[in-house]
């Protein structure tokens, strides 16, 4: 087997040879070109201790040189370079103690979370695989290296991990390493959210989002979002679902497009079905307000696990929004994209397609055909530039102070009243009809109401 290693990583093994080292490029880097797969990072892994690998190479940053770790810089790429290791005792889930530096390429890839991750390779020596992570890729399987128990001892994050590569692989995770994450599923606890943020992330935008399910199969997600696991256990006896509120979840995260926010969007939006599941007397069930009171937890969720603002409030308007239906005329097209907003509204009508393809096929064609019309409707809308926000409106607040009106809440009042009435009718976006003494005072009661 060969791989082609990138021009400034051979130049670092090259050099590290030349005196006398060691080296590889290894794990993810490995396993990605073995795959197929386009690398992110050539890490490379050396005989050699930090100071020595400093003495070699003229530009150098002590990335993590407590733990071995030395970034080379060739040109304006850095390439970490990591001395062989063996890891202390891991006190709090995460880190080692301390490192022993070590002589052994294979104790060193001892300590590494998966067999597919514990592959090294040089031009020199080939590939070097000592815990069958060849075979594992060809049974596409997730396997720890050595005693599952010890490596998510060592750092409970690793279970997540597992999750996360079976889904950007589409691979199952072996027998005894999926018993030992359920086995030590409630020691994630030790993780910051910031990192079970990233893994979940990387999980829900992979290929196959739908592994997401694992996370509640092997109690991960009772963790970091218990919620979610509620829906598993809320049946929707409706003619309009197939499935539990969870699995209706994981299907429509499968049919929507691997953006981060949409993803999310889906993850989240039934998230508090369970608390607003009613029956009625023919044994139907409702979900009445689990769009509004969802959005809110979804923020809190978000919130929880350290997303971004500008992500947190986007998923929850969307949730916010999600179970509407209304006529597909313009004007209710306008006014759902003065509420949404003009960016997010293409993803409404996403989320509406993905919603309506986890549910069942009872009139299933007629919803695909109405969420049709909303996206020609609001194309044209786009297309003839038609006024739905205060942006567009054909007169401002200063029109509105040169007719003696003061600024403050009245005024802002009688704006939106001119906006609802160009919404209805967009023909009436000129200063003319909207400044008109008739008109104008009309708008003014209205803003008085």
């Amino acid at each position: 087997m060969k791989i082609d290693i990138p021009a400034p990583a051979a130049e670092i093994l090259d050099k590290l040879h030349d005196a006398g080292y060691e080296a590889y490029v290894v794990g993810g880097c490995v396993r990605d070109s073995i795959l197929g797969r386009e690398p992110g990072d050539w890490d490379i892994t050396t005989s050699a201790r930090p100071e020595q690998v400093k003495e070699i190479f003229g530009r150098t940053i002590d990335t993590g040189i407590q733990h071995g770790t030395v970034t080379v810089m060739m040109g304006k790429e850095g390439f970490e370079v990591t001395t062989y290791r063996i890891d202390g005792e891991y006190e709090d889930g995460r880190h080692p103690k301390d490192v022993t530096f070590t002589a052994s390429l294979v104790e060193d890839l001892k300590r590494r979370d998966f067999t597919i991750n514990a592959m090294a390779y040089s031009y020199e020596d080939g590939l070097i695989d000592e815990f069958d992570g060849l075979a594992d890729i060809d049974k596409k399987i997730i396997r720890c290296v050595g005693e599952p128990r010890e490596r998510f001892t060592e750092d409970a994050l690793r279970m997540m991990r597992a999750v996360r590569f079976a889904a950007q692989l589409g691979y199952s995770i072996e027998e005894d390493t999926r018993k030992a994450i359920t086995e030590l599923a409630p020691t994630l606890d030790r993780i910051s959210a910031e990192r079970v943020q990233v893994e979940l992330v990387k999980l829900i935008t992979s290929d196959n989002p739908g592994k997401v399910k694992e996370l509640y199969e092997t109690g991960l997600s009772a963790v970091f979002m218990p919620e979610f696991d509620r829906c598993f256990d809320t049946p929707q006896n409706n003619p309009h679902h197939a499935y539990d509120v969870g699995d209706h979840i994981v299907k429509s995260v499968e049919s929507i497009e691997g953006d981060k926010v949409l993803r999310l969007t889906m993850l989240l939006h039934d998230i508090e079905k369970p608390s607003c599941r009613t029956t009625d007397e023919k044994g139907i069930d409702h979900f009445y307000h689990h769009a509004e009171k969802g959005a809110k937890t979804a923020a809190a969720i978000l919130r929880r696990l350290k997303f971004d603002r500008d992500t947190m409030d986007k998923v929850e308007k969307l949730i916010w929004c999600h179970d509407w239906r209304f006529p597909a005329e313009k004007k209710n097209v306008r006014r759902a994209m003065n509420k949404i907003g003009d960016e997010l509204f293409p993803c409404f009508i996403k989320v509406k397609m993905a919603d309506t393809a986890a549910k069942s096929s009872y009139h299933q064609d007629e919803k695909y055909e109405w969420i049709g019309k909303l996206n020609d409707l609001y194309e044209e809308v786009k297309r003839d530039g038609e006024c739905f926000s205060l942006k567009d409106l054909a007169v401002n607040g200063k029109d509105l102070i040169g007719k003696g009106i003061t600024p403050g809440k009245e005024l802002g009042d009688i704006l939106a009243a001119m906006l609802s009435d160009v919404i209805d009718d967009p023909s009436h976006n000129t200063k003319e009809y909207l400044l008109d003494e008739t008109n104008f005072a009309r708008f003014s009661m209205k803003g008085n109401e």
